[in-house]
């Protein structure tokens, strides 16, 4: 996973009682869960906390398992209530094994591509004993890539270690704040896997998130949009333009926003030049 990879997108297909927005039902989760292999997606990105997405992950495309890279994640405990799952994460050993022994057993496979730690602090990883731990998986032959999903203020002290195979981060021309560290990341030899990074797709989103529209209308980003672009594309091809964006996560129940994100990530990074101004405009918006 060192080296660097197409763009894909990525597809978690989370379930009821979750966040109780964008809910699948499981001809949808099927149907979609293969149309992104069709497209030419080829990595999967999934875990525990994802209500029963490792299930239906499991269930519709375990067949075609030599199609995708698959990751999942760990530390996670859940409870599930009548109308909501409760999540919490535990950097203990047992939790660890017993997510991993699960996440198998859901996603009727016999190897997890990258199991990351969804979150984490590196003292507190360490302390438990838990980076050795998925070490001692990958030597087994159950994972093959050790990971960690995370953002500041534990970010840096993940990179430092220098342990980790991929970093999952969240990025976006909205939410640029770990830009530099993206870089430090991939410094280390580490594929980044950069989570957000269409933002919902801004303020056009199907879930409207305030704080990431005030920055697209502070930095005045309708007066570069290109006739014809979407923001959306704008928002996912600015992503692309990261040097050091391996892959990044968009996920979508939508059949036309699955095809409007592939065509744009076939499109690819941005003209130098646009990139540099909305660089330079979301700069000013962020530190108003």
């Amino acid at each position: 996973m060192k080296s660097r990879n197409l763009v894909t997108e990525v597809w978690g297909c989370a379930g009821p009682k979750t966040w109780g927005v964008r809910v699948v039902s499981e001809e949808s989760a099927d149907t979609f869960l293969n149309s992104v292999l069709d497209a030419g997606i080829n990595f999967i990105d999934t875990s525990p906390d994802y209500g029963i997405s490792e299930e239906r992950i499991g269930r519709y495309i375990s067949s075609r398992r030599s199609e995708f890279y698959l990751a999942t994640k760990c530390g996670c405990v859940y409870t599930q209530h009548d109308d909501h799952l409760e999540i919490d994460h535990v950097w203990d050993r047992d939790v660890v094994s017993r997510n991993l022994e699960t996440s198998l057993k859901r996603l009727q496979t016999d190897c997890i591509d990258i199991l990351q730690f969804h979150g984490g602090d590196a003292d507190s990883l360490q302390r438990a004993g838990l980076i050795e731990t998925l070490m001692s998986f990958r030597d087994q032959g159950m994972i093959r890539f050790i990971g960690s999903s995370s953002s500041l203020p534990n970010l840096p002290g993940m990179i430092d270690l220098g342990v980790f195979d991929t970093f999952q981060i969240p990025y976006s021309c909205l939410a640029p704040k770990h830009h530099e560290l993206i870089t430090k990341a991939a410094e280390t030899g580490a594929g980044i896997i950069i989570r957000g990074g269409v933002a919902q797709g801004g303020p056009d989103a199907e879930i409207q998130r305030e704080a990431l529209n005030d920055v697209w209308a502070k930095a005045g980003l309708d007066e570069v949009l290109p006739e014809g672009m979407s923001r959306a594309e704008l928002i996912l091809r600015y992503t692309l333009s990261h040097p050091n964006c391996h892959t990044t996560i968009v996920g979508t129940c939508n059949a036309e926003h699955l095809a409007e994100n592939f065509a744009s990530s076939e499109a690819g990074p941005l003209p130098a030049e646009l990139y540099g101004e909305i660089s330079s405009r979301v700069a000013t918006a962020v530190a108003d």
